[in-house]
């Protein structure tokens, strides 16, 4: 609804307008009114002009089928009966017409309740809360943001398991990171994330890098993030009981056991099981074309020469389709390089404001 005052400008302007030569119907359009709406104001004397909006103080008659004052003081004293007391109106109302009993429809008993303000949450088990909205990072180099985890590795007994703890570069997906141990504890993991910050030189970077893991106990232990407070790193970690929170980590994993090397049986020993992820982190790192990061390996992106090697790639389809263009429809493969990678992106207007404060940082610098 537009207010009196609005009204009468918006009226004055059209008039204005009209008064110099320009038809109603253009001069609504530009004031964002249709000319329907301008005679309506202008009716009665211009009483919506002056009076505005009768609608909100309007009398509405209360419908014949409205429930009585008698009805509704039933709903109220059936409803906290102690039979009652803990159930919501979906539970009342089938229960009642069991008994040969009708009142009034499960939403006119919500109604009824809500005017009275007895919608809280009825019975002994906690409320539903709203599960905060996950947190967006977004890292447009290396040693922004790192992701870890752990996962459970097979052995040759049932029941029995090894722990692999592993740290992940959101930008370049290096691992830079990882360790393998017989026994769940975060002193394994405080000690993965001193050695990781030492290899990767965190303690020369002004800005320190963001860690963002699970809601695992150990992860989020006592001992860790006292580690984490004395490198500098943040702390990140995602929603509870919502896994993709941390999806980079999970996919990682994913491919780890999916790998042709990787035993059906489970491993024979722990030394057996560290040699696997050597294997596995250098086959990662340098071998593994990343379909992430226009396939390219996470070691050369992490070091900055993906950009070559991408450009390189882009010289030479456009040297092939010069010399042979009927193969090619349109344009060439995009073999630009990802600038930025967002780990639970809320919105894209959030990611675009962050792109352009971390731009006008870099400029400042």
């Amino acid at each position: 609804m537009i207010r009196v005052e609005d009204r009468r400008t918006i009226a004055c302007d059209i008039e204005q307008a009209y008064s110099d030569g320009a038809n109603y119907q253009p001069a609504c359009q530009l004031a964002g009114v249709s000319l329907r709406t301008l005679q309506r104001w202008k009716a009665a004397a211009q009483a919506g002009v002056i009076q505005g909006d009768a609608r909100p103080g309007a009398l509405h008659p209360t419908p014949a089928h409205a429930l009585s004052a008698d009805e509704r003081r039933q709903i109220i004293s059936v409803a906290n009966e102690s039979r009652f007391a803990d159930m919501p109106p979906t539970r009342i109302v089938p229960m009642l017409a069991d008994e040969g009993v009708y009142l009034a429809s499960e939403s006119s008993f919500s109604r009824v309740l809500r005017a009275h303000g007895q919608t809280q949450h009825r019975g002994r088990a906690k409320a539903p809360q709203a599960v905060r909205p996950p947190t967006t990072h977004i890292a447009t180099a290396p040693t922004q943001v790192w992701c870890w985890d752990m996962t459970y590795l097979p052995t040759g007994i049932i029941g029995r398991w090894f722990y692999l703890y592993l740290i992940l570069d959101l930008y370049s997906r290096k691992i830079v990171g990882w360790e393998v141990h017989e026994t769940d504890h975060a002193e394994h993991a405080a000690l993965l994330v001193k050695r990781t910050a030492i290899a990767e030189g965190i303690h020369a970077l002004l800005n320190k890098p963001v860690l963002h893991g699970d809601n695992g106990a150990t992860l989020k232990a006592t001992t860790v993030l006292s580690m984490l407070h004395w490198l500098g790193i943040k702390p990140s970690y995602s929603r509870p009981r919502v896994s993709d929170d941390n999806a980079f980590a999970e996919s990682l994993f994913r491919t780890a056991k999916y790998r042709p090397e990787f035993p059906a049986k489970g491993f024979a020993s722990l030394a057996e099981a560290r040699r696997w992820g050597e294997r596995f982190a250098q086959w990662y790192n340098h071998d593994h074309r990343h379909s992430g990061i226009s396939y390219v390996s996470p070691a050369q992106r992490h070091a900055g020469t993906d950009r070559a090697i991408l450009a390189a790639r882009h010289d030479l389809y456009e040297r092939s389709r010069e010399m042979n263009p009927r193969r090619w429809a349109r344009h060439t493969r995009n073999w630009k390089p990802i600038e930025s990678v967002s780990l639970n992106p809320e919105r894209d207007s959030v990611i675009e404001t962050e792109l352009a404060n971390k731009s006008i940082d870099r400029l400042a610098a």
